[in-house]
């Protein structure tokens, strides 16, 4: 690198750039960037900076701009440069420009004429700049001014013109559809373009639209399948061969739009099966864009409608994809297996010692993937497996969004797939012992409904209860329990407690005692505690039994009494109340095993019917709606009236009133005959008008009667002590000789002292207004271990299959 870099940049930018790469620091890397923008700042306002040397600067811009720093004050220079007609300026500035605005930028306006006129011009390098710059800058509103040129660039001779101008097409489809609507056809017309480039970049717009609609493009359905045979068989030039594969983004593009175009659709999907298998033999897959163009093929047969031949070639492929050493591939071989599970759910089956070493692959993402795969394969004979790899996998990990994701799938496939309630406890134990306040609140709602309701038999549910209590206390040791699961447990220990016998009260009511000392810093756990105390204390009076509350019990009511929480001061109030009433009372407030029992609400309190008729019969007075009162504010006829009246919530800038009129200027005669006082009456309205003092307006209100305005102080004379003099030293001997002053005169102090309180109110206001195994060897035998695990997962097949690949003894050799 010579003096000039050779790169044509100067010694002194590549020292910045070498500079900036030795940096040690963030702070020095600042420090170095702040002195280049200090540099910038001043040479690029010099005058008549030469053009070589401004391109430079502002190449340097976009150098301190990439390195996060603001360079907004050269924006201006890089919009000037593309109106340069040197070809290397004008793209340096269009360069510049797409990096450093957006579309809706203030500067984009002075682009629009420039782009406008460089859309004509003769040489198309200038074109191809400014389609360029349409895709990143133009926006919705300045859309029409360019379209009808861009629609002209679509039979330019140059096919990078054409293929540029496709892209601007689908960039102003995507930012205003609805302007591009009656353009549709021109995309279908460039399909059969002859340059293969203008074709490929046709196809993106295309697949935008068949997403949303694509039963209006299925008449393509044999284009694309023409031009994907015709892709495949090497067509076309070399110049479009990646890896010794034939145009493979096309294809793979191509593949996306004929899975849309031949999902629920027969006759389409009929059409495509000879090009899709002449896809899977023509494939190499000894490279990374040919297992891509081959997993693209295999989404797309999983998409479209069944068909049994290339199903069983998609399951060869993927069968190899799930053997080979690339984790990469592993994990396409899985998200692939997933795919093909919707099409015949047993090719799982052939598949599963792979999806076994997957599953105890220690990267971690594949495992990930793995899991999910599990998840659409589980159903009921194997959900107790599954669901305990996934809370060993849940527990052993953790990131809590993804802990989230197996608490979620664990609970979900428990609820839909399991054998039996008890196991249903067991999991949802586990999984909020692990998962803890991850769970969300409405499974623990689902799970004491469940318990509530128990067994069809109601001695199952009685031992259903019954062991959930055991296990609950037993849990109740663990040092650390997240505070959902101890609201299921306080929720278990007050309605089935003392049930069966096993647990007297007092055993149970000092175990709820002790989670509520434990969580003083948790108003909902004590509130589900102390409720439980108190339906335990229900329980024991109904059933004729003595109360005693232990001393711990009666000191946490005492303090729940006083507590900040209004939640618990009731409840706490609500026990105190409760255990001063008879059994018969009792029982009717807090029947037994009544938690599932739908309350019925009278919302017309109709059993106050005949208090309210005593009582109008003793005279009391009707009730009146408020509504129907005379002078008082209907306040839903005042929403709907001031919703008519403001329909968006929106800032109202109207008046609060009309200022009131200012009172009639005296005539000079009458003020001149008016005696001076020191205290002079003030209209009120002179001090709160929203209007400006009129200079030629004599001062209002001197001869108004204090009896109506009030007194006021007189300023006129008085100089001002901060701002600007209020009257010059001539004014004031004059002021002060004369016994009456005019109109005029007396105006300007006035006007001083409105303007400078006026100018502190806008400056407080502007205050104010400022945040997943390739070399298996089939003849070694699979560990018991994993015949075991597969055989859960998958069935009896294994052991079928670990028969068949046993090699056979030789003639005359014992079995």
């Amino acid at each position: 690198m010579g003096s000039q870099g050779g790169w044509g940049q100067s010694k002194e930018f590549l020292d910045l750039v070498k500079s900036i790469g030795e940096a040690r620091s963030k702070a020095e890397e600042d420090r170095i960037v702040l002195q280049e923008i200090e540099t910038l700042k001043r040479r690029i306002n010099e005058p008549d900076v030469p053009r070589r040397k401004m391109k430079e600067y502002i190449i340097r811009l976009v150098y301190v701009e990439m390195l996060g720093h603001d360079a907004s004050f050269g924006y201006i220079h890089a919009v000037k440069m593309t109106h340069d007609d040197s070809l290397l300026l004008k793209r340096t500035g269009y360069l510049a420009v797409t990096l450093f605005l957006n579309e809706d930028h203030d500067l984009i306006i002075l682009i629009v004429n420039t782009i406008q006129k460089d859309l004509r011009s003769d040489n198309y390098l200038v074109v191809c700049a400014a389609l360029a710059a349409v895709c990143k800058l133009i926006n919705e509103e300045t859309i029409p001014a360019v379209l009808p040129q861009v629609v002209e660039l679509l039979g330019h001779p140059k096919e990078t013109v054409r293929k540029k101008a496709i892209m601007a097409l689908h960039r102003f489809h995507q930012r205003a559809p609805t302007t591009m609507s009656h353009l549709i056809s021109n995309f279908r017309k460039r399909l059969c373009d002859n340059d293969p480039g203008v074709m490929g970049a046709t196809l993106c717009p295309l697949f935008d639209l068949i997403t949303e609609d694509a039963n209006s493009y299925k008449d393509l359905v044999m284009s694309f399948v023409s031009i994907l045979k015709q892709v495949a068989e090497r067509r076309l030039s070399k110049a479009y061969d990646y890896h010794q594969m034939p145009a493979p983004f096309i294809q793979i593009k191509l593949l996306k739009i004929l899975g849309l175009l031949g999902s629920g659709d027969k006759q389409a999907s009929g059409a495509m099966y000879n090009v899709l298998e002449d896809i899977f033999k023509k494939s190499e897959p000894s490279s990374n864009i040919g297992n891509a163009v081959l997993y693209e093929c295999i989404c797309c047969v999983s998409s479209i409608c069944q068909n049994d031949k290339l199903l069983k070639t998609a399951a060869e492929v993927t069968s190899k994809f799930l053997k080979s050493e690339s984790h990469n591939l592993k994990y396409m071989g899985i998200d692939a297996l997933g795919r093909l599970l919707k099409r015949n759910p047993e090719i799982a089956e052939e598949h599963q010692l792979a999806v076994i070493d997957c599953l105890e692959d220690p990267d971690d993402t594949l495992k990930r993937k793995t899991f999910e795969l599990l998840h659409k394969m589980t159903k009921s004979s194997n959900v107790e497996v599954i669901v305990d790899r996934m809370i060993d996998y849940m527990i052993s990990i953790s990131d809590n969004h993804y802990k989230t994701d197996i608490a979620s799938r664990c609970v979900e496939l428990a609820e839909q797939y399991a054998p039996s309630n008890h196991w249903f406890i067991q999991i949802m134990n586990k999984v909020f012992e692990h998962a803890g306040d991850l769970v969300d609140v409405r499974v623990a709602h689902n799970f004491m409904r469940l318990i509530a309701n128990g067994e069809d038999d109601e001695g199952a549910g009685s031992q259903l209860r019954s062991s959930a209590v055991v296990s609950y206390l037993h849990i109740l040791a663990e040092p650390k329990l997240p505070s959902v699961f101890l609201q299921v447990i306080c929720w278990v220990l007050g309605e089935y407690g003392i049930t069966d016998g096993k647990f007297s009260a007092s055993y149970i009511t000092g175990k709820l005692c002790d989670v509520a000392e434990a969580r003083s810093n948790d108003d909902t756990v004590r509130a589900y505690a102390i409720a439980a105390i108190m339906k335990i204390c229900a329980f024991e009076i109904a059933a004729g039994r003595k109360v005693e509350l232990l001393p711990e019990c009666q000191s946490l009511i005492d303090e729940l009494s006083a507590s900040h929480s209004t939640d618990l001061q009731q409840i706490a109030y609500e026990l105190q109340a409760l255990l001063g009433l008879d059994a018969r009372a009792v029982e009717t407030i807090m029947p037994y095993d009544a938690s599932c029992e739908d309350i019925e609400v009278d919302r017309s309190l109709s059993f106050l019917n005949s208090f309210v008729n005593q009582s109008l019969q003793n005279g009391a007075r009707p009730y009146i709606p408020e509504s129907e009162r005379p002078g008082t504010l209907n306040i839903s006829n005042y929403g709907a009236h001031d919703q008519l009246e403001a329909p968006s919530h929106a800032l109202r800038f109207e008046a609060y009133e009309l200022p009131k009129p200012s009172p009639p200027p005296i005539p000079p005669a009458l003020l001149a005959a008016a005696p001076v006082a020191d205290l002079v009456a003030v209209p009120e309205s002179a001090y709160f008008s929203t209007e400006p003092h009129q200079p030629s307006e004599p001062l209002g209100g001197a001869a108004m009667s204090p009896a109506e305005h009030g007194l006021r102080l007189r300023l006129e004379g008085v100089q001002k002590k901060w701002g600007r003099p209020s009257y010059s030293s001539s004014s004031s001997s004059s002021s002060s000789s004369a016994p009456s002053v005019s109109a005029p005169s007396a105006q300007k102090p006035a006007n001083g002292v409105a303007n400078a309180n006026g100018a502190a109110a806008a400056a407080g206001a502007q205050a104010r207004d400022s945040s997943y195994d390739s070399r298996r060897n089939p003849l070694v035998e699979v560990s018991a271990e994993k015949q075991r695990l597969a055989a859960s997962l998958f069935g009896a097949r294994l052991q079928e299959e670990s028969r068949r690949r046993r090699p056979h003894p030789p003639p005359g050799a014992e079995p």
